[in-house]
Formats: structure tokens, sequence, C-alpha cells
């Protein structure tokens, strides 16, 4: 592996959309007791059954702490390849490479800032030292060259492309004063042109209600296909995601992407609110740096935070009334895919959902 003293745009290379092919799916293993309750072992079977799922349609890496390494070789299916990542928590696609691809079928990984989500004054959690250095240790493995930006801070679930020149990307989260205080919308588009390879980025305004990634795009908006988006949605007019959700339709009703198509979009309501419980809260350490889990507050629970796989869908499920309309809708929206959910309620009770946990390596040469 070595830094490339260049930027993707230059050299050919762009972000492909995630309904192109895969070489293989990354993941982190939870284990941070102020994050996951009881030492993240709930979340770990929760991981488990995602990597399994994904396994069934392309191969599954999961990095793991080096006392969790005997642990995580117990709990996932002999087909998942475990190897000794040390980080700070299990959140591969924020801390974790951003891959880029040329038209030969290289690829490379865009190492972006990493800085917990706003860093000591808006950050989730501290410290996030081990998590910065993911990025490198998943490209040295994979054998991929990488770009490094180490004054910008970025994550990749604040990222969609449809790999054909366009961008998807919320204002709440990329001019939140904890990313790039330094730099203004048009110098934060430049650089997501330079380093994803599009030529259009699209700005919703917010992401979930209560999101604590600060509006990340991947839990409410995210490309089907070129020229088509999923977009979380509620029909009751009284929920504060009715407002932000509105807004979203109306912008993206109202755009064309980088080939100057209109933007089609798809519904895809979100569960009734799924809020803390007594019990997830007291399992949950409280820390200093952390973001605490009480009891009755909202989660950010959305079905558009799923994973493309070769083949595949794997979506969250959170035992509510909206689990099958949302399978259903996702199988009508995707009929050459097989749609498979995955009880999730303790992956969104950490902060996130099944696309926040994952990363797509994309096929190669």
């Amino acid at each position: 592996m070595k830094l490339i003293d260049s930027t993707p745009r230059k050299d050919g290379y762009r972000m492909p959309g995630e309904y192109e092919l895969h070489e293989a799916c990354w993941m982190l293993w939870p284990q941070r007791p102020d994050v996951w309750r009881f030492g993240g072992k709930p979340a770990q079977y929760a991981f488990a059954e995602v990597a399994k799922a994904i396994s069934r349609f392309e191969p599954v890496i999961v990095g793991v702490n080096g006392d969790q390494y005997e642990n995580a070789c117990n709990m996932l299916p002999d087909c998942v390849r475990v190897v000794e990542i040390s980080n700070n928590d299990s959140w591969m696609r924020d801390c974790g490479p951003t891959f880029v691809k040329n038209d030969r079928g290289d690829v490379r990984g865009v190492d972006w800032r990493f800085n917990a989500w706003g860093g000591l004054e808006y950050g989730a959690y501290f410290p996030w030292d081990k998590d910065a250095q993911v990025c490198r240790k998943v490209c040295e493995i994979a054998g991929k060259d990488m770009y490094k930006l180490p004054d910008f801070v970025l994550e990749g679930g604040s990222i969609h492309s449809d790999g054909e020149g366009t961008a998807l990307v919320t204002e709440e989260c990329l001019l939140h004063p904890g990313r790039n205080p330094h730099l203004n919308k048009a110098q934060i588009e430049e650089k997501l042109k330079e380093y994803l390879n599009v030529e259009k980025v699209i700005w919703l305004k917010r992401g979930i209600y209560l999101d604590e990634t600060n509006g990340h795009v991947d839990n409410i908006c995210c490309f089907a296909r070129p020229g088509e988006v999923l977009l979380a949605w509620t029909d009751d007019e009284s929920d504060p995601q009715y407002e932000i959700s509105a807004e979203c339709l109306a912008l993206l009703e109202s755009e064309t992407d980088a080939k100057g198509r209109p933007i089609k979009v798809h519904k895809l309501h979100v569960p009734r609110p799924v809020l803390i419980t007594r019990e997830e809260e007291a399992g949950v350490d409280v820390k200093a740096g952390s973001i605490p889990r009480v009891e009755g507050e909202r989660l950010a629970a959305s079905y558009v935070n799923f994973y493309f796989a070769n083949g595949g869908i794997v979506m969250p499920l959170f035992g509510d009334p909206g689990d099958e309309p949302a399978l259903a809708k996702m199988r009508e929206i995707f009929p050459d895919r097989e749609v498979v959910g995955v009880y999730a309620r303790e992956i969104i009770l950490g902060g996130g959902n099944i696309h926040c946990i994952t990363q797509q390596q994309p096929k190669g040469l």
C-alpha cells in the first residue's frame, strides 16, 4: 500500500454506486461499553446476523480488537474472515475507506479525517485515535493504494454516489461546526468533486430527526439506481420527521442529476418512534465525552439505512408493524435482488444501523 500524492479526479477514479459489484464487505466488531449495552454482547449477536446475511451474497471481513479475536471467531460463521484491526468503536462506514475505482477496474481507498462526528466539542465519544487508523489498515490488508486528506473531516455515511457523477449530502452534516468550519459550502463541494469525482452535489437540508451523526444522508436518502432515490418518509404531519422529509422531497423533485435526468423518488416509511427503554439505558456505561443513552429518548430509526450486496439487500427491521410493508416496498423497487431483513434494534441503540456498520469494497480487476 502506498499513499498517492494526487486526487481521484486527476487520476480518473470515481466513487461507484453502491449497487455496482463488490469484491467484499468490511465490518468492525462492537464492544465499547459506553456505546453498546452489556459490553456489546447483544450487539455482537446482531452484527453476527448482519455478517451472516451479507456473506450469502459476497465475502465479509470483520476487524476486531485483539481481546475479542477469539470471541468473534466463535460467534461469526466460518465463511466470514476475522482480522485483527484495533479500533475505538465499530462504525466501519465512517472511519473506514471510501473506495474509488477507475475504468480499468483498479481500486483505491480515500482516507478522510475522522473525528468521531464532531471532535472534542461535538463528538460522540473520545478517544478516536484507533478509528483514525482503520482506513489505512483496511487498505493495507486489501492491498489497495490510498489518498489521504489529513485536514478534511468527513464520514462515509455522510455521502452517497450514483456512480455516474452525482453525490447526495446534507447541509446539516457537512456544514456542521464540528467538521470543517474553516471551509464554506462551495469549498466543501469542491473537495467532494475532487475526491469522489462527481460533477454535481445535491444538498438536502437535514437528515433523520434526532440523528446523532448530525444528519448523515445515509439514514434519510440514498440512490436506488441512477436517477432514482429512496427517501425516508412519514405521513404523520405531527411527527417532526414529516417537515424534514417533505423538505427533502420538494428539493429532490425540483432537481436533476449530473446527466440531466429528473430524480424519481420512492418513499420508504419510517417505523413508529423507537424509544430507549429503562433496561437499555441501564445496560450502557456512562462515560465523560460519550453520548448518554436515556430512557424515553427517540432513536433515529430508518429502513433507508440498508446495505446493497451482490444480488441482495440486507435491511434493518425493528419488530414494528412497518417492517413487512418496508420489506414489500423494497422487493417492489428491487425485483432483481433478494431482500433480507435483520432485526437491528441493538444496532440503532448504538446510534446507527446496517449501512453504518458496513463498507463495500468495489469489484476490481
